[in-house]
């Protein structure tokens, strides 16, 4: 028992240290990584497009100075704090070292590598995933009832991460009512349980209320804009290609917990896996929203192949530990950005991988890079260039100059690295940036970040008096390359009450009170 908490542990630490091995220098923080991070630096309740949990962790990597590590040091904690309950599941149910390294290999070699490196909601959301099951797991087993008030700690602190946890709160419900389980909702603990969670959920709920359920109108925008294009049939094989090299391990641990009489007292989880998958399903919910389903599953395959290859073939162990070892390996710079963009593209044609779905962007298009790579690159270039034209400004010009960003991920990165280079705050009124615009303005000029030339639908802009494009991203691996910097000048006098006008009423919909 000792030699196994101690394989867990060195398990962990590797994962813990692997990818800062791994992510070639060259790369920037991710574009929604500048996002909970300028939001950490707003701490609120809530926020348009997330719940608060993230910001917490945020405002401390802020407090130490933003750097790469302390950005990403979180997703890799919370990655290790996943596998080690994983890997506490499989020492319970009695599995020795071979159903420990099957149940970490997918942490190492698969989607998870990715997933507990970028700093998004999704490493908690995966995160409470796990708990909840472990929880749920421990009572099942024990029969304490601690464990019950625990997952509603879980549940409620997941809700604080991502909304979709909801997903798994109902999977585990329709899991217990399905099974021998269901003699629990006779008795009052699942029922203080899910209040407690309800009251560790409360403050962002009355959040919500007074700023009228922004959740409601993200997901309704993400609904028309990205989810719209995803079939069932895409959905069903992002769940084998995420997983890929370690496929076959949930999968043994579904088909356990269904036929195996060991495993039948756990087959509320199956059930559970079963009836999120098909809320997905339904909804058209992107493959990784399932993410945090899996990890319990591994635990159970880990220890069912082990049992097996024990009672029947021990041999199992070389081509269960070789296919996602040496399949992993294969697909490692599809999972981490280990090389340049530039290398990175030319091993994608080489290799053929750039023909997969993997390489389709939210614009249905195909690219030479993974999305999530490409957003990690031509921040700071862009930002040191209109850093350059505004520090050649006069001290009059930059008093009465406002810069604004058409997307949260330019302002983010410009306030990310704008102290570098003495930049006053940049704003956007895309995303939650929205609420951090002024009410009143007294401006003449504004520095403009955007892809697109302003039309004469953009009415504020055709209010100056002349404009100059004074540079712009020239990146052709950057998914915002051909965003340009321009700086209209002479602002007429209805520029600053239209401005008003128009940022007030962008905010309205956001609160049920009077704006502050």
């Amino acid at each position: 028992m000792k030699s196994t908490h101690q394989l867990l542990f060195v398990l962990a630490g590797i994962q813990l240290v692997l990818p800062f091995f791994l992510q070639s220098s060259i790369y920037e923080p991710h574009r929604d990584e500048f996002l909970y991070l300028a939001e950490a630096r707003h701490l609120a309740w809530g926020y348009l497009e997330a719940p608060p949990l993230l910001s917490l962790f945020g405002w401390i990597s802020n407090y130490f100075g933003g750097g790469m590590f302390w950005i990403k040091i979180w997703p890799a904690l919370f990655g290790c704090f996943t596998f080690l309950l994983a890997g506490k599941i499989i020492i319970q149910l009695g599995g020795k070292t071979l159903a420990i390294v099957l149940g970490w290999l997918p942490f190492v070699l698969d989607g998870y590598l990715r997933l507990f490196y970028l700093f998004q909601p999704n490493f908690l959301e995966v995160f409470f995933y796990t708990a909840i099951g472990f929880c749920w797991f421990q009572w099942i087993v024990t029969e304490n009832r601690k464990w019950i008030y625990i997952s509603g700690i879980a549940l409620g602190l997941g809700f604080l991460s991502k909304d979709s946890v909801l997903f798994y709160a109902i999977g585990i419900t329709v899991g217990v009512l399905l099974t021998q389980q269901r003699k629990l909702f006779t008795q009052p603990t699942v029922y203080i349980a899910a209040i407690i969670g309800f009251l560790i959920f409360l403050p962002n709920l009355f959040w919500q209320y007074t700023h009228r359920f922004p959740v409601m109108h993200h997901m309704q925008v993400l609904e028309q804009s990205q989810l719209v294009h995803i079939g069932h049939k895409d959905f069903l094989m992002g769940q084998l290609i995420m997983n890929l090299p370690c496929f076959y391990i949930w999968l043994t641990g579904l088909i356990w917990v269904f036929f195996s009489p060991t495993g039948k007292k756990f087959r509320l989880f199956g059930w559970a896996y079963l009836t999120v998958i098909t809320l997905l399903l339904l909804l058209h919910g992107k493959d990784y929203y399932a993410l945090g389903l899996y990890p319990v599953l591994f635990a159970f395959g880990g220890y069912a192949i082990e049992q097996f290859m024990q009672s029947h073939a021990r041999w199992i162990k070389y081509p269960a530990l070789a296919f996602p070892v040496l399949l992993g390996l294969f697909a490692l710079p599809l999972l981490l950005p280990v090389a340049s963009p530039k290398k990175l593209a030319a091993y994608y044609s080489r290799t053929h991988l750039n023909k997969t779905g993997l390489f389709q962007w939210e614009d249905q298009q195909m690219h030479p890079l993974p999305q999530d790579f490409a957003d990690m690159t031509g921040w700071k270039s862009t930002t040191a260039k209109l850093a350059h034209f505004y520090n050649s400004l006069s001290a009059t010009e930059k008093t009465n100059t406002l810069i604004y960003c058409r997307n949260y991920a330019f302002a983010g990165a410009m306030n990310y690295y704008g102290h570098q280079y003495h930049l006053p705050e940049v704003y956007s009124d895309n995303a939650s940036f929205l609420l951090w615009m002024p009410n009143h303005y007294h401006i003449q000029h504004i520095l403009l970040v955007g892809k697109r030339m302003p039309d004469i639908t953009d009415t504020v802009f055709q209010l100056f008096e002349k404009h100059t494009v004074v540079d712009s991203l020239n990146n052709p691996l950057a998914r915002e390359n051909g965003t340009k910097i321009i700086f209209f000048q002479n602002g007429n006098q209805q520029l600053n009450p239209w401005i008003e006008k128009r940022i007030a009423q962008l905010k309205a919909p956001y609160y049920r009170y009077a704006l502050p």
